[in-house]
Formats: C-alpha cells, structure tokens, sequence
C-alpha cells in the first residue's frame, strides 16, 4: 500500500472504522495503539493515524476528523519501530520502512501506519507475550479480545502440515468401517487399475493413504485424524469429534408447510464419516443439472462443468473447514442455489481465492484421498474453475461468504441467470419497472451479473425519487425484509459504493440539498 497524502484523505473520507483507526498522539506512541496493530493483523489490514482524532458522534464524514498533528514525528515512529521489534511487546514485526511514513495534513504532521493482514502461518499476531489474553481481533466497533477457540485455530492453522495428522491414540482398523473403504477402493482401483496400492492389505493401504500411521515414540500404530474421519464408523467418530454434525438438507420442491424435501444427518441408518456423506449427497445434489448429450469416444460423457464444480465445491467444504471447532458441516440445496457452509475461517483473504492463488487446505490428507479420486483440484485451482463453470452459464457470480462471528464460511452457488426484472421491483410503478428494463440494456452483461437485487430495488427507488436519502431508501427495503434480513444503513451505503464504481450511478449537489443521477443511457 503506498501511503500519502491522497490514500489518506481517500481513507478518511470512506470512514470505514475495520480498517481505520485514528488516535490524537501528540507525544507518544498511544498503548492502545498496540491492540490495533494486533486486530489489523490479524482481520483484514488497516491503516493507524497518529494525530488524527475522530468524533464519533460526528455523521457527517467531511466534519468527523480533525488533524491534530504529533509534536515531533520523528521521536514518534523511532519509538514505534522501537517497540514493534521488541518481542516482549509484540511477537512478530510484519512491517517494512514503507509501511511508516510522516505526511504532513493540513499544516500537521501525521505519522501514518500501514498494518497487513498476517499470513495464516504467522497468525495469530499478539502483544505482551500472551497469546491467549494479547490477540485481538477488529471489528465496525473497535480492537476486541480474540476468543480463545479462535486463537487456537489460527495456532492450529500455522501448521504446515495440516490439521488431519492428528494422531488418535488407541484408533485402530477396529474402528474403520470396512464396507466404506472397500468401495472408496472400488473408486480407487477404477481410476488406477495398474496401482500397486491395490495389492496392499487394508492397513497398510490405508497407511499409503495418509491415514493409519505410526507413532515412532511409543511405537503404537494409530489412525489418525484424516483416517478416522474419512473411513470410520459412527460411533468412534462421534466419541472423538462430538464438536462435529455433517447436515445435508434439501429445501427444494417444498409443498406447503413442508421444511424440507430430503435429509441425511445422523439417525443410525448410515457410518457418518466423510466418504459417506459426500458419495451420497453429490449425487442428490447434481442430478437436476442441465446435461447436455455429449460422446467421449463410445461412451457418453455426463462430466458438465457445472457438475464437475459442484464437485469440487463440496470437497472445498470439507478440505477447508477446521473439523476441531464446534460446528455443522452442512450442504443446503434449495431450487435455485447450493449453499455449503463450514466451520473455520479463510485462511486467504477473499480476493486471492477468487485469483486462483495457490493454497494449503486445512486437512491435506483427506484432500488428497478425494484427489485420488478425482475429486478436488490442487494448487489454488479448484475456486477458478468454480467460477469458469459458472460464467459458462451464465449463472450468478458465486459468494464466498466469512461470517467471522460464527466462525465458519460459506458458498453460495445460484443457478439462475441474472433477470434484472424481477420480484424484487414488482412493487414500484409500471414506469420504473420500464424505466429498468430500458436502462439495463445498456450496462454490460459482465457488469449485469455483479448487481445484486437489493442494488436494483436502490436504482429503482432513485428513479422514482431522485433526492431520497440513502436512510430512506434503507427504511424502504426495510420494510419488506425480514427481521432477520433487517438492511442497515451501512449496507445501503455499501451498495451505493458499488454502483458508483461501476459507472451506473453518480450524485451531485450537496449531502443534504443534492440528488442522484443515473448514468446508463446517458452521452459520454
């Protein structure tokens, strides 16, 4: 991040407080600058103002920062770099010279400092030598203490070899469910039908595999993690990981009050170990996707894309998610998405995921039993083709979502193109729902596809009154949400945000006395 004068004004404008924070310091270094430097860490970066003071009663952005300036600089950041080299305070530096720099703002001088987001194998970032009481986390509210089964994640995540090699004492072959790896074996033998593996006793099969192994200390052959939980019968199972439900509910085709149309979770009628889980819910998933009649060689070939993506969202789901925390590894269908959703949080932030750059799954063993069997990508490559699938059809973007205060991700896969005219304007006039239609014929499909409902319903409110508040038009979407759907006004500036990135909207006048404009149709 290059900071100057401009990335700061642009930063204090947008006011957006997980990753700005502003402290008076006219002197010294403020202590509680340490707990920033930690939460920026160990969320999503941010960027730390010494001799800038915020009102926060103030709402009006232009109005709510007042340049203070520091008395000297230069004795401020030789203490700051002072300080975030000194281990007792803070375990590790992730800064360079550039992250620290003096811009003079308004006549002040203001020490800027420019905190990354810390690699997955460097957090969780701490202060005072205790990672347990000294990790802090960010959010629209401030630097709040970091709960300890998510400091223990992040310690579990730094692992470079993974989570599933967990050795499980006194776990045997007793335990694996025999029926189960005899057909994983089956999928195995039909891939590799010249495999050496495939000679191999059960055990020692499954050793190859990555999933029985020997602790050289005590001489004990165990399963471990990845093991037990791909191939092991319920009960076992249940008895180690009782933090852990695999959930699959099909919410399509409801009649009436119906909750659901299908359902697998643990009744005693099934080993609920991954194998399991994922060979029976893939198929329930995929078998009402489009497959056009296509012939590999003699033989059709039934492989889309679009299944070949659901496939790998749902390993994705499991190879990703931290099995040790509480939570539901569930997978929803409903007649227009799948959503997946796993305990744990991304390891990457968002934009490089969606990139395609290369990653380590939590569980690298039980990845690469299902890449054994052709499920999964490796290198990072697995999300790109989600994405080229999808776009092939036309399908809406997918939604990797982190809900951090649930500790878990999800994934959210629509199959339906993007109909702008939709629901979610049938209750505005007749000549608003034209007035859409007509000036959605004139922003690109590409860009088509990135609007939300919610950002058309907010164009279609500015065409009907094109001095509405953003309060206002957050009060009208409101109303007919849900409560659990309840739209904040900070959403609604959001959306306002985006729009105006790409180019559909734009406001002139005052914040009080302006109005909107809509771009598209409009001459250059």
């Amino acid at each position: 991040m290059t900071i100057d004068e401009k990335t700061i004004r642009a930063a204090l404008l947008k006011g957006e407080r997980v990753t700005l924070e502003c402290k008076k310091a006219q002197k010294d270094v403020p202590v509680d600058a340490w707990k920033t430097y930690s939460a920026f860490a160990n969320t999503y970066g941010g960027l730390i103002l010494l001799g800038v003071q915020e009102d926060l009663k103030e709402k009006d952005m232009a109005k709510r920062f007042t340049v203070t300036g520091v008395d000297d600089a230069e004795k401020v950041r030789k203490d700051f770099w002072n300080i975030v080299n000194n281990p007792e305070k803070v375990n590790v530096n992730l800064l360079r010279d550039e992250d620290v720099e003096t811009i003079e703002l308004d006549g002040q001088k203001v020490v800027a400092i420019y905190v990354p987001r810390a690699d997955y194998n460097t957090r969780p970032v701490f202060i005072n030598n205790n990672p347990l009481r000294g990790t802090f986390i960010r959010n629209h509210e401030g630097d709040y203490h970091c709960p300890e089964e998510m400091v223990t994640m992040m310690m579990r995540d730094a692992n470079h070899e993974g989570n599933d090699r967990l050795f499980l004492k006194h776990y045997t072959m007793d335990d694996i469910d025999i029926p189960t790896l005899e057909r994983y074996r089956q999928h195995f033998h039909a891939r590799y039908p010249d495999h050496p593996f495939n000679n191999l006793d059960h055990a020692e099969f499954l050793r190859q595999m990555g999933g029985f192994t020997l602790d050289r200390e005590s001489g004990m052959e165990c399963l471990n993690m990845a093991g037990l939980l791909m191939f092991g019968k319920g009960l076992p199972i249940r008895d180690r990981f009782d933090n852990l439900r695999l959930d699959y509910i099909d919410k399509s085709h409801l009649i009436g009050d119906q909750r659901y149309s299908d359902r697998l979770t643990y009744d005693g009628m099934w080993e609920n170990n991954l194998f399991n889980f994922v060979t029976t819910v893939l198929p329930k998933l995929t078998r009402e996707l489009p497959r056009p009649f296509k012939m590999v060689g003699v033989e059709r070939d039934d492989d889309t894309p679009q299944h070949k993506a659901v496939r790998e969202a749902m390993t994705n789901c499991i190879i990703h998610a931290d099995l040790m925390l509480n939570g539901v590894l569930k997978v929803e269908k409903y007649d227009n998405k799948f959503v997946f959703t796993n305990p744990g949080l991304l390891r990457l932030p968002v934009e490089q995921i969606y990139a395609g750059e290369e990653t380590r799954a939590r569980n690298q063993r039980i990845q690469n039993m299902f890449r054994m069997i052709g499920f999964g990508e490796n290198l990072g490559s697995g999300f790109p083709l989600i994405l080229s699938a999808w776009n092939e059809k036309h399908w809406l973007r997918p939604e990797l979502i982190e809900q951090r205060e649930l500790m878990q991700v999800k994934l959210v896969l629509t199959i339906e193109t993007k109909d702008v005219v939709k629901d979610v304007v049938k209750e505005v006039p007749d000549f608003v729902k034209d007035f859409v239609k007509d000036f959605v014929k004139g922003i690109p499909e590409e860009v088509q596809r990135q609007l939300s409902d919610r950002q058309i319903e907010i164009l279609a409110l500015i065409a009907i009154d094109s001095t509405i508040s953003a309060k206002a038009i957050s009060e009208k979407i409101s109303e007919k949400a849900s409560e659990k759907d309840s739209i904040t006004d900070r959403t609604i500036q959001n959306d306002i945000a985006k729009l105006k990135k790409l180019g559909i909207l734009s406001r002139t006048g005052g914040r009080k006395n302006g109005e909107w404009v809509i771009l598209i149709g409009k001459e250059e």
